[in-house]
């Protein structure tokens, strides 16, 4: 038995390394677990309140008419922040618009803030704490009076504040229909689901399964048993919240052993071709839909003047990938490309024990025009085959990141 004995304090000492040990161990991971908490309740607040602020001024600014449909591309560029892009205050908006019942536990949140006053306008934060007159022909009344009639089941607003992460939330964007999004909602809370997990139940209909199913509480119960839980890692590493913390992004996308291998030669023998390459970005995000996508490699050829868009994937050859690709060049010509700029071109690099395929994409492409010189300009199919092949039998022998 542990030697015990009363300090001054009146509290118990031990002199159990084991206790001591644990007792660290339970302080460390309460308020680790804490903050993420904080970090994903402040994120979710900031973002609903920047949305709620967007709807307004598009209602009611006495200069909105002076940017009209530019409002987000203009006050992207005043903030010159990643946060803060078009695509980003675009989605805030819309979080305001799907989720308006966050009002009440918001207020209450950021109530407890001394300093609320100086970092919300006056007329927001007289909403907010309930200041704001009882005028029903103002918006801004109308909109914290109807909070009260929004039906979202057994599941209040409090619990999805502060149960469910906003990257959750933005996943149930596109769920209209009210009974299939609280379903969703309480799913969520009820087993801790990881975003990769709520993403998999919607992607295969596990609400409308459920409403097929001859006993919807064993599949519950199944489907909770099998879930992927939400772990302090998969907190922290919200492309979400790395944005909100300004960290950097290429920590949050998760690559294969073989993948990141070959990425991290890939990268330094297009660069030593001499043909042009110059490096843009690694695992370069694209806001679609609502929804981020990584680029494992972005390069501007400057003799093309165009980007070349690398995808690299540790699997064989398959028309989903290159669909994915095809998306990402679609993206690259509608948003990024300048008046004097060539279309973007994409690379797609498939491995398989054994196996490999390149190609390139280039739907939408004038193919006279561009091809045949973008085939001229970038490295050979058979010279990167050969490349892919050698990386993949290099990194078998040596079966370590470091190939």
């Amino acid at each position: 038995m542990a030697n015990e004995r009363k300090d001054i304090h009146g509290m118990q000492e031990t002199d159990d390394f084991s206790v001591l040990a644990k007792s660290i161990r339970k302080i460390d991971s309460f308020f680790k677990e804490e903050t993420a908490k904080a970090v994903n309740r402040n994120l979710t607040a900031r973002n609903w309140l920047i949305g709620f602020y967007l709807f307004e001024y598009e209602q009611h600014g006495n200069d909105r008419a002076k940017y009209g449909t530019h409002l987000l591309k203009s006050l992207a560029e005043e903030l010159n922040s990643p946060s803060m892009s078009a695509g980003n205050l675009k989605m805030y908006r819309r979080f305001y618009q799907e989720f308006p019942m966050l009002a009440s536990p918001i207020k209450d949140y950021i109530s407890e803030r001394n300093d609320i006053d100086s970092i919300l306008p006056a007329q927001i934060g007289q909403l907010l704490l309930g200041q704001f007159g009882s005028n029903e022909n103002n918006c801004l009344g109308t909109t914290i009076h109807s909070i009260g009639q929004s039906a979202i089941g057994q599941l209040n607003e409090d619990t999805i504040f502060r149960r469910i992460p906003y990257t959750h939330l933005t996943m149930l964007f596109p769920i209209h229909d009210p009974l299939k999004r609280m379903f969703y909602e309480l799913e969520c809370v009820k087993g801790t689901w990881s975003a990769k997990e709520l993403k998999r139940q919607i992607d295969t209909n596990y609400y409308e399964r459920t409403a097929l199913s001859a006993s919807p509480e064993k599949m519950s119960a199944h489907i909770q048993q099998q879930a992927e839980h939400l772990t302090l890692s998969e907190v922290v590493k919200s492309p979400h919240v790395y944005e909100f913390l300004g960290l950097k992004e290429r920590d949050v996308v998760e690559e294969t052993d073989l993948e990141q291998a070959i990425m991290d030669h890939l990268q330094d023998y297009l660069l030593e071709l001499g043909q042009g390459f110059c490096f843009e970005a690694r695992q370069k995000r694209l806001l679609i839909d609502d929804e981020y996508f990584y680029c494992d490699l972005v390069f501007y050829h400057r003799v093309l003047k165009c980007h070349v868009i690398i995808e690299l994937k540790s699997h064989k050859f398959s028309y989903a990938d290159l669909a994915q690709l095809n998306m990402y060049v679609a993206y690259y010509r509608k948003n990024m490309m300048l008046p004097d700029d060539n279309p973007p071109v994409g690379i797609l690099l498939c491995t398989e024990v054994g196996r490999e395929q390149v190609e390139y994409a280039t739907a939408g492409m004038d193919q006279q025009l561009f091809v045949s010189r973008y085939l001229l300009q970038l490295p050979p199919k058979k010279e990167l085959t050969q490349w892919l092949n050698n990386k993949i039998k290099e990194f078998e022998t040596n079966n370590t990141v470091k190939i």
